[in-house]
C-alpha cells in the first residue's frame, strides 16, 4: 500500500506542513503552561516547535525539511532526549496534550489517520523516555529517519 501512489502518505492526508506546524506552535503553547511539562521544556529553543514539525512531517512522508533544512537526524532527535530523566507521567501528560491540540487544530480524525498518528506519538514518546534515562544515546549516528506510513511498526523495539 504505501508504494500506492493514489494512496496520500500521512504528511499529505494531514495537511502537509502548514497542519504540523499549527499542531506544533499550539501544542508548545500548552507545554509553556503546564506545570508537569513546563520544567523540561522551559529551556527549549525559539525553533523547536517548527523542528518538531519538520521532523514528524518528515516521519510522514513528506519533504526532508528536519535532515535537509535544520541540519538534523534521527541520532540527533534521539540524543535530545538523553539524561532528560522524563518519566511515564511527563509522556503521558505529553500525549494528552498533543492530541487535544490534534483535535482543536483540526488534523483528520478518521480512524485510519489517527491510528497511524497515535502509533507512532505511542512509539515516538516511549522511545524519548528510554532515552533520556541514559547517559548517552545507544544507536548509530547514521541511522536512518524514521519512516512512518498506514501499517504497522515492523517488530518489537530493539535498543
Amino acid at each position: 500500500m504505501e508504494n500506492d501512489k493514489s494512496v496520500p502518505t500521512l504528511y499529505e492526508w494531514a495537511g502537509k506542513m502548514p497542519a504540523f506546524e499549527k499542531l506544533t506552535d499550539a501544542f508548545y503553547k500548552k507545554v509553556f503552561a503546564d506545570p508537569l511539562l513546563y520544567p523540561v521544556f522551559k529551556n527549549m529553543s525559539p525553533e523547536h516547535a517548527k523542528h518538531v514539525a519538520h521532523f514528524v512531517g518528515e516521519v510522514f512522508g513528506g519533504d526532508k525539511l528536519y535532515t535537509q533544512t535544520d541540519k538534523g537526524s534521527h541520532y540527533e532527535m534521539v540524543s535530545k532526549h538523553v539524561s532528560k530523566h522524563l518519566t511515564e507521567t511527563h509522556r503521558k501528560r505529553w500525549m494528552e496534550l498533543i492530541l487535544e491540540t490534534a483535535d482543536e487544530t483540526g488534523l483528520p480524525d478518521d480512524p485510519e489517520f489517527r491510528s497511524a498518528f497515535v502509533g507512532y506519538l505511542e512509539w515516538g514518546t516511549r522511545i524519548a523516555v528510554i532515552n533520556s534515562n541514559v547517559e548517552a544515546a545507544n544507536m548509530n549516528p547514521g541511522e536512518p529517519m524514521p519512516r512512518w506510513g498506514w501499517g504497522e511498526t515492523g517488530g518489537p523495539y530493539q535498543s
